[in-house]
């Protein structure tokens, strides 16, 4: 019997964790820099990452910095849309690399819930983050994802209560998104020394692997996470390097640290 997709996402992430280094979830938005590249980007990507988060352009993107702000705004600009997206991922699938769609939640109400995680399931997708989607409101959607299943990924923060992320870790599926500081993506600040002890709170109410985002974009502190978590979310940094037309696949084969 196939894994369902959202085990795939947690069977990838713990794969490539098993080898003594954090696997990879690499960030693009879809479309951008060129809808025309969009294909050719995922596959580049997908070739060296270990899961793909796929951003779907929005016009309010609170959850992240300047740079994917920029992104998604051009993206939008080219006429990118949520079911464009979902037909170019279906004329592309079946993909080997987990993909996950990251959106906010008025497209996903505009698209249909039940439509949505259909047409996603089609294309091939295996979950999603919906940033400002609450986890008191999220049944709805859950409730849609569960009958294809399509992981819901929750995330949870450093000033997360510790009942909150309880709750929050309880209802993860794919992987659990620990924030490693508060505010928007892209800073690219160290990544706090006193982490650990939040990282630990986290794998120990975590069913699911654990993957840490926000600033990271360095080997260095790729190398800081080891051991610490399942894996590490480049987004930022990677959008810059497609911005510069650089390759992704060498930026993030320069990123993984050596097996120890």
């Amino acid at each position: 019997m196939s894994a369902r997709p959202h085990e795939r996402i947690a069977a990838a992430l713990r794969s490539a964790a098993a080898q003594g280094t954090p696997a990879l979830v690499a960030f693009l938005t879809a479309g951008y820099p060129s809808r025309e590249r969009f294909g050719a980007d995922l596959a580049a990507i997908a070739s060296e990452a270990d899961v793909v988060e796929i951003g779907i352009p929005f016009t309010d993107p609170m959850a992240d910095g300047v740079t994917i702000q920029r992104s998604s705004r051009e993206a939008l600009r080219q006429g990118v849309t949520l079911s464009w997206i979902l037909a170019e991922l279906k004329a592309l699938a079946p993909q080997p690399t987990p993909l996950v769609l990251m959106g906010y939640l008025n497209p996903l109400l505009a698209y249909g819930y039940t439509r949505l995680a259909s047409d996603a399931a089609a294309a091939g997708v295996c979950g999603f983050i919906v940033p400002d989607l609450p986890l008191d409101e999220s049944a709805p959607l859950r409730a849609a994802l569960d009958v294809q299943g399509l992981a819901l990924i929750q995330m949870v923060t450093p000033v997360t209560t510790p009942e909150r992320m309880a709750r929050l870790c309880e209802a993860s599926s794919g992987f659990v998104y620990a924030v490693t500081m508060t505010g928007t993506t892209g800073k690219g600040a160290a990544v706090p020394t006193e982490i650990g002890a939040y990282l630990r709170r986290v794998h120990d109410l975590a069913k699911v692997p654990v993957c840490a985002g926000f600033g990271i974009r360095s080997p260095a502190q790729v190398e800081q996470l080891r051991g610490q978590v399942e894996g590490v979310i480049v987004g930022t940094a990677l959008v810059e390097v497609l911005e510069r037309g650089e390759s992704p696949q060498a930026w993030l084969a320069a990123l993984r640290p050596a097996s120890p």
